[in-house]
């Protein structure tokens, strides 16, 4: 999922995020082989080591960042991505990893930071942007009662409901069998 210049796109760091969250869902932690996967799916270089000490960062994280996906409003996205960053980011900062990567921006304490202060504040800086870009809530949580994973919010039509349009169809024929019960 890297672009052709070799950095991933805001869109894609978001994206990572809502693949990020849905393996650690607060009711089934993930496990640290399942981040993994989702951080190779998302180009992340090898070697991807994680801990259980970083699985428990992670997770912290993940808690934190979902209350962005959560948010009501594109004012409460805005001030729960300004209140983590504001606890968590540090000022702005290119890197290209010692050469091994395109040049781009990391808004953690150090290249090797932690898992969890890379994820939160590496996910919140793309989800401001988005924000910014759109003026939309950036991402949500699915509608749907069985489903409720999270998904990133990139068109430019009114905010997304669900994750998909099969989880929207599956929920507009229920209201429907019910309806007509």
């Amino acid at each position: 999922m890297r672009s052709e210049k070799g950095y991933l796109a805001v869109h894609d760091i978001a994206q990572r995020a809502a693949d990020i969250l849905t393996v650690l869902q607060d009711d089934v932690p993930g496990r640290p082989e399942q981040v993994i996967a989702v951080l190779r799916a998302h180009g992340e270089p090898e070697p991807i080591e994680i801990t259980e000490a970083d699985m428990a960062e992670l997770v912290q994280a993940a808690q934190q960042l979902r209350q962005v996906f959560t948010a009501p409003g594109t004012a409460e996205a805005a001030m729960r991505i300004n209140r983590i960053l504001a606890e968590h980011a540090r000022p702005p900062r290119l890197t290209a990893h010692g050469g091994q990567a395109a040049w781009h921006v990391h808004v953690d304490s150090r290249d090797d930071a932690p898992w969890g202060e890379w994820f939160l504040t590496s996910s919140c800086l793309a989800l401001a942007f988005l924000l910014a870009e759109r003026q939309a809530p950036p991402a949500g949580i699915c509608a749907s009662p069985s489903c409720g994973k999270p998904f990133v919010n990139t068109g430019r039509g009114s905010t997304r409901r669900y994750c998909s349009s099969a989880c929207g169809t599956r929920e507009r024929v229920a209201a429907h069998r019910v309806r007509s019960g």
